[in-house]
Order: C-alpha cells, then sequence, then structure tokens
C-alpha cells in the first residue's frame, strides 16, 4: 500500500522585509518547526 505522504514539500522561509507583530525578532521556519501555527487569513469586500 502507498504511503500517504510520498511527497514531502518544504515552505519556503520568509523574506527578510516582513514586519511581525508580538515578537521582538524577526522569525524564521526553523523556529516555528514542531509548533502548532493558526494561520487565518481575512479580507474586508
Amino acid at each position: 500500500m502507498a504511503s500517504r505522504f510520498e511527497a514531502v514539500v518544504n515552505a519556503p522561509d520568509f523574506p527578510p522585509d516582513v514586519e511581525w507583530l508580538n515578537t521582538p525578532r524577526p522569525l524564521a521556519i526553523a523556529d516555528l518547526r514542531g509548533k502548532l501555527i493558526l494561520l487565518e487569513f481575512w479580507t474586508f469586500c
């Protein structure tokens, strides 16, 4: 039986000019490894 996770896709690192909130320094993908991350997308129509 084939594995459900055959392809592994790595997320790209964040651009260096991103403005962060509630953190004293810029974050990298490596800083978030193994942590639960909540992404919220919203817009005004």
